[in-house]
């Protein structure tokens, strides 16, 4: 049976067209590895310090193909995921045992660090969101935890347990040599040969990356230490001025930033949505105002 999608009028489209995505992807990878076997199954089954761009991309393609893509694309992509998951097995450094990539606290965490980074972000970057609609999205969120295998009703679906599940694991997490070397990583990544052209301005980036760091809860910059505390008004400054700046590029400029496979079905969404009455004149992006929906559906109560 196809996956279930969320429409236009869903709150996860609203976040998940906000250019504020971006930094909450990184900020993401930077929480989720705060989980040593989280870490260390990053760590050893994948090509991340090698290409990490293309890591990058193909997270933020999933979560594109997961938001926007039609039923059939999304249950097929999600079917890979599952499969490769459940042939991954990783060390455990504590134990020295090899234990399942899928098991579900361990997709559950990752599920959890992304989504409530994306919220969080988004919301302290100048994306009006309501606390109703905060926990909307997060409602909505557990349909996309299906997909990698979790049940909808084990995942946190409101703000409230949401904070109650970080409060739950931050006994469990702690900052290994992996972890460490991911975040400076993050901040300052190793350039794949194809990119080695755009070295020169690799200092550029260092900036983004710091944002991305010190968009971090208080407790995980503590636990981390990589760079000196600033001020958090100047961190939330930085992130609405990032914003601003991101949502104002072209959308088929924008779409550049993915996969030729994902722009592919960024289109076919655009055709789709447009054969079922909604004003894509200003493409995805524009859907983010309601009149341009076919009609002026509000979002139902969770």
């Amino acid at each position: 049976m196809p996956a279930t999608v969320q429409p236009p009028e869903s709150v996860t489209w609203r976040v998940h067209l906000d250019r504020s995505m971006w930094i909450g992807g990184v900020r993401s990878l930077m929480l989720q590895a705060l989980h040593p076997m989280a870490m260390w199954g990053v760590w050893q089954n994948s090509n991340f310090r090698e290409d990490p761009f293309g890591r990058l991309q193909r997270t933020s393609d999933f979560v594109g193909l997961g938001t926007f893509g039609s039923p059939e694309e999304v249950e097929e992509a999600a079917y890979r995921v599952r499969e490769i998951h459940r042939s991954l097995r990783i060390l455990n450094h504590d134990t020295g045992k090899k234990e399942r990539l899928d098991q579900p606290e361990l997709l559950l965490w990752v599920h959890c660090a992304e989504v409530y980074s994306y919220l969080e972000v988004a919301r302290r970057a100048g994306l009006p969101l309501t606390d109703a609609m905060a926990d909307r999205y997060l409602y909505e969120q557990r349909t996309s935890a299906t997909l990698v295998g979790l049940h909808a009703e084990d995942v946190p679906g409101s703000v409230a347990e949401m904070e109650a599940f970080f409060a739950e694991m931050r006994p469990k997490l702690r900052v290994t040599e992996e972890a460490a070397e991911t975040v400076r990583f993050l901040m300052w990544p190793t350039m794949p040969e194809n990119l080695r052209f755009l070295a020169p301005g690799k200092p550029g980036y260092f900036p983004f990356g710091a944002l991305c760091y010190y968009s971090l809860p208080d407790w995980a910059r503590q636990m981390y230490g990589a760079l000196p505390e600033v001020p958090q008004p100047a961190v939330t400054a930085a992130l609405r001025s990032f914003r601003l700046a991101m949502n104002s590029v072209p959308e088929r400029v924008h779409d550049y930033a993915f996969a030729k496979n994902t722009r592919d079905m960024l289109e076919r969404t655009r055709q789709r949505l447009a054969a079922e009455g909604y004003d894509v004149s200003r493409g995805l992006f524009g859907l983010r105002d309601p009149r341009r929906w076919p009609s002026r559906k509000e979002l139902a109560p969770v």
